[in-house]
């Protein structure tokens, strides 16, 4: 053992431990106090020093033998509240040491109790969203299937939807206003990657078949309804499948869940307001699950089209907002609808742009506000010239 160690106890305290920050150990202040230890008097440097050490050791028993009694009671206090200080922090160990354990298997049954409790929680949560969800899709498709059904009952209209279609100018989709060739392209082959492996499409006001021939090459099985009897002449002799009638007629002869599409290309502003409702629920009706409607209109939020090339067929009747056709169509039961921004405009036909980098540095900023104007007011006049909802029946 190494000098100045107590077995088990560490280093033998010293009256160093209290000089300049003095020990918190208990122990070592009961080894001071137990055996009235006296505190060294320090030395001093020089003989100034030395002359001050020695005056303190001739003083020290003239000042400590009057205050012995108090020194004493001092000292005995002091030993007293080291005792019980002791007790109390051996109780503590012994507490924490009995305790500890318990204190960790609590502590542990909370966390494991808390953890099943949240998985618990997110299962159920879980499995209530799943319920509502079923519910939602449950009540949407009842809805649609009551609106459906009232569309049938109500009847009428149809003669003015076919006189509507009958009236629109000669070439079809691609009358005024509808886009070069190569932009209808576009546009169909967008709707005919849309409708692939859906079942049979039924088109309404199929015109001149632009659209049942897109669909004819895709290996879509695809007929069309149109007022015009030259168009359906036009459509037959292309080897298409159209009849001459009213389309929602049609729309509504067909089998419940017997169609994969249904297509109106320009169809919507031909009519009124409760005709659109009712062709959009009938749709719904005639859909499968999984069918999808298709419908092509102006876009009225330009306002070039909705002020000038809107009105170049004098058959049409209002610009339909797009908010508006998908609302009619959410209401019917179709989810999801999706809008598709179509046609924009040609780059020669919009605002000009200013080219930063021509001008000066110092007019730059002032041209990129201007710039940005430019881009507001250009979105605001023309903007896209067609829109198309796909609305898929759950």
């Amino acid at each position: 053992m190494a000098a100045g160690e107590r077995s088990g106890e560490g280093p033998e305290p010293a009256i160093e431990r209290f000089l300049g920050d003095p020990t918190r150990k208990l122990t070592d202040w009961r080894w001071l106090w137990d055996g009235d230890r006296r505190f060294p008097i320090r030395s001093h440097r020089g003989v100034l020093g030395r002359l001050i050490v020695a005056a303190k050791r001739l003083l020290r028993p003239l000042v400590s033998s009057p205050q012995a009694d108090l020194w004493e009671r001092q000292r005995i206090f002091n030993l007293v509240l080291l005792e019980y200080l002791q007790r109390g922090d051996e109780v503590r160990h012994v507490v924490l040491d009995s305790h500890e354990p318990r204190f960790a298997h609590l502590e542990a049954l909370w966390r494991e109790g808390l953890g099943e409790v949240m998985e618990h929680n997110d299962a159920l949560f879980a499995r209530a969203d799943q319920k509502l969800d079923r519910v939602r899709r449950e009540t949407q498709e009842l809805w649609g299937g009551l609106r459906s059904a009232l569309a049938v009952a109500e009847g009428g209209g149809a003669p003015a939807l076919a006189a509507a279609l009958a009236a629109r100018p000669d070439g079809g989709l691609d009358g005024r206003g509808r886009g070069t060739a190569d932009e209808l392209a576009a546009r169909l082959a967008l709707y005919v990657e849309a409708l692939r492996g859906r079942g049979e499409v039924l088109e309404l006001g199929c015109g001149n078949g632009e659209a049942l021939a897109a669909l004819r090459v895709a290996g879509v099985p695809a007929r069309g309804v149109d007022g015009s009897a030259a168009r359906v002449a036009a459509c037959r002799e292309r080897g298409l499948a159209a009849e001459a009638g009213d389309p929602l007629a049609a729309l509504e002869r067909a089998a419940p869940a017997s169609l994969g599409g249904v297509v109106a290309l320009h169809v919507v502003e031909h009519l009124a307001g409760e005709t659109i409702d009712r062709l959009v629920r009938l749709a719904r009706r005639a859909l499968a699950p999984g069918g999808r409607l298709v419908l092509e209109s102006p876009h009225p939020l330009s306002v070039v089209v909705a002020a000038r090339n809107f009105w170049s067929d004098p058959t049409r009747r209002r610009p339909v907002h797009p908010a508006a056709l998908e609302l009619l169509c959410r209401d019917a039961g179709f989810d999801p609808v999706e809008r598709l921004e179509l046609q924009p405009f040609a780059a020669t036909e919009r605002l000009p742009e200013i080219e930063l980098d021509r001008l000066p540095e110092a007019t730059r900023p002032l041209a990129h506000e201007v710039n940005r104007l430019r881009d507001e007011l250009d979105e605001l006049l023309f903007g896209a010239q067609v829109y198309a909802l796909i609305a898929t029946r759950p």
